[in-house]
């Protein structure tokens, strides 16, 4: 833990302008980012008393070991500088909003020639129409189904689309008349687009016009007594008041407003967005954090403001934004929110009428969410902390294992020997630094001895990287320092060392971690095992294990851990053993990648057949040069051919005209 007034700079060298500052730990990792009106002011505001400061912002200032700035010219440029670097360097102190799912949106995609509509999760992508997000995606399908009558617009996938138009038949939805049938030239490309335009204007609450048309339209035919026309726009009518009623109206016609509700406590706040689109609830979504940093409400909007728009441009970003408390830069984020729409953005508090009222609605939804996460025993932050005290406290650890590293070895049999490394930081999985390795001394099953291997690679990784960064030197020993180069501050690989190693087994295999440490000259790493068979913890050297309590928070966060171990081990080794089961002969010779084995499959038919073509017909094969058609054929002769097939029932040998399926590439985070 380390002191701030050992990294804390001199007064003149802050400056009294706007900027953004980074503090960084002993591992040169940025732990938080904030920005500010006067660096001068905000920095110092740190280096006082630890006494005198919140909680969770001593434990930061007392976790990090040097300060650094930027000064830009401007409060927008520090607030979309902060935006960036959170973004970017994942800071553990900084509040960041996780969401509790994902949120299914309605889509138009106006980027292709056929637009089609689907619903859509994840990141959203270029020259796609969004609209929501809602809260069932059955929600979206409903509304769409009844819209389809008067917009009937593409819902097909490529394939289906593309099979259609091979056989010049549409789907069923040509048939009943909820698809224009582009497919087989019902209508060409223009008038599909101009129907897929229409239904984007009428979902983003341009309702009037369309519905008053077809009200005209309804009554000409029917003083044509054209009947029929007349009952079918009467029943599309009525379909698209249906799904109007959907969403019901909550403000006048023409409010686009998103409204941000936050409920909190101590320790965690919970923050619900409604989406209001031509006065009508277009779309809902919520997301929950823990409160790493002192922070009030309006900075909970803040950073709440940051997440859902900063990705965004235009009409993503609505005309109103109306909060519960007004950040300290309201100006700044009203400009940088102007800048993101094209135009200019309202940022306020509703004082009366409809507005607040639907905002206590969207702050009650806030309440229940938090309510309801509380219920979730493994992000309950209380009982995270208990559990990291109840292991330190059974361990005899001089303070709470913040990092927790766990390892697993997997294997079928002696067959595909893997481990994994899973991590565990502040109780919860931090799954971006998980990693899989392959056993590769030796051969066959010992598990022990797998499991010293796998520390030693992982903790020598760790010690090459203290040593490009100075602070190692292998001829002084652990702990020499030496200067420290610029560093980005983005998570390395190994470069961080756990206060925890946990392993699944016993004695031999704790002993056989606790010695790969032991070799590497490492002394300031825990480690223990979690055995299966009585959930007991062994300690290197005990000849009895540790019993916690089957009631305690520090037990079940070890089983936590040690079973995601166990699952991330067993996936990766059944990905493995399923690879090597469909490799092919092609997979062995040097050079030839996945698309020349596709084309040497796809022009022979067979690995049979191919194995009987010569030189100069394996190169008449597209990309296929004489020196690889000579690899493959020799690969090919050296490869012995499995046994024919025999029919079991007849005694015939059944010809072998399979296409053998090509190997797979190693999967990425691989440590090979």
């Amino acid at each position: 833990m380390a002191d701030p007034s050992s990294y804390r700079p001199e007064p003149g060298q802050i400056p009294d302008s706007p900027g953004v500052y980074k503090f960084r730990d002993e591992h040169r990792r940025v732990i938080y980012v904030g920005k500010a009106k006067s660096l001068r002011q905000r920095l110092a505001s740190y280096f006082q008393d630890i006494a005198g400061l919140h909680p969770r912002t001593a434990t930061m200032v007392t976790t990090a070991a040097s300060v650094e700035w930027t000064v830009v010219s401007t409060e927008v440029e520090a607030l979309q500088l902060e935006y960036s670097w959170i973004k970017e360097f994942d800071p553990r102190f900084n509040v960041k909003y996780r969401d509790d799912k994902s949120y299914p949106s309605l889509a138009v995609t106006l980027n292709e020639e056929y637009p089609r509509v689907q619903v859509m999760r994840g990141p959203k992508k270029k020259g796609v129409r969004y609209f929501g997000p809602y809260g069932h995606a059955w929600a979206i399908r409903e509304t769409v189904d009844l819209m389809l009558r008067v917009f009937p617009v593409r819902t097909c996938s490529a394939g289906v689309f593309k099979r259609s138009a091979q056989i010049g038949r549409p789907c069923l939805l040509g048939y009943i008349g909820k698809c224009s049938a582009p497919c087989v030239g019902k209508v060409t490309p223009e008038e599909h687009r101009e129907l897929a335009e229409d239904f984007c204007d009428f979902m983003a609450g341009r309702t009037g016009t369309y519905l008053s048309r077809l009200e005209k339209e309804m009554h000409i035919a029917a003083e044509d007594m054209e009947y029929e026309k007349a009952a079918r726009l009467r029943d599309d009518i009525g379909a698209l008041r249906r799904a109007m009623e959907k969403n019901a109206v909550v403000l006048a016609d023409a409010t686009d407003a998103d409204l941000i509700a936050v409920a909190e406590d101590e320790l965690e706040a919970a923050v619900q967005i409604f989406h209001v689109r031509g006065g009508r609830v277009r779309g809902q979504r919520g997301w929950v954090t823990d409160k790493v940093e002192a922070v009030d409400t309006a900075g909970l909007v803040e950073h709440a403001l940051q997440q859902l728009y900063g990705e965004e441009k235009g009409e993503a970003v609505p005309k109103e934004v109306l909060v519960p408390a007004l950040p300290e830069d309201t100006q700044a984020l009203s400009q940088w929110l102007a800048e993101r729409r094209g135009s200019q953005v309202s940022l306020r508090i509703p004082q009366r009428g409809d507005k607040k009222a639907l905002m206590e609605t969207v702050h009650r939804n806030a309440l229940q969410s938090l309510a309801l996460h509380k219920t979730k025993r493994a992000s309950d932050l209380t009982t995270r902390s208990r559990a990291l005290e109840e292991i330190a406290e059974a361990l005899d650890l001089d303070s709470a294992p913040l990092r927790i590293e766990c390892f697993d070895i997997s294997h079928l049999q002696g067959d595909d020997v893997v481990a994994s490394m899973v991590v565990f930081e502040d109780g919860l999985a931090r799954k971006s630094e998980y990693r899989r390795f392959q056993i590769k001394t030796f051969e066959g099953q010992d598990d022990v001895r797998s499991m010293h291997e796998v520390v030693s690679r992982r903790f020598r990784r760790y010690l090459q990287e203290k040593l490009k960064t100075g602070e190692w030197d292998p001829e002084e020993g652990e702990g020499a320092a030496g200067p420290v180069p610029e560093d980005d501050g983005r998570p390395k690989r190994f470069a961080y060392p756990p206060q925890l190693v946990v392993v699944d087994g016993g004695q031999p295999q704790v002993a056989a971690a606790k010695r790969a440490l032991e070799e590497l000259g490492i002394d300031d790493v825990a480690v223990c095992g979690l055995a299966k068979r009585l959930e007991e913890v062994w300690l290197p050297g005990e000849d009895d294990p540790v019993v916690l309590p089957r009631t305690s928070e520090g037990l079940y966060l070890l089983q936590r851990v040690r079973d995601e171990a166990h699952r991330f081990a067993i996936q990766y080794q059944r990905n493995k053993r399923g690879k090597r089961l469909k490799s092919g002969p092609l997979d062995e010779v040097p050079g030839l990648g996945e698309s020349r084995k596709q084309a040497l499959i796809k022009h022979f038919g067979s690995v049979k057949k191919l194995r009987q073509a010569t030189i100069d017909q394996i190169c008449e094969v597209p990309g296929i040069g004489r020196k690889t058609a000579e690899t493959v054929a020799a690969a090919l002769a050296q490869a012995v051919p499995a046994g024919p097939a025999v029919n079991t029932a007849t005694g015939e040998i059944i010809e072998d005209e399979t296409p053998a399926p090509a190997g797979a590439s190693s999967e990425r985070g691989t440590e090979q």
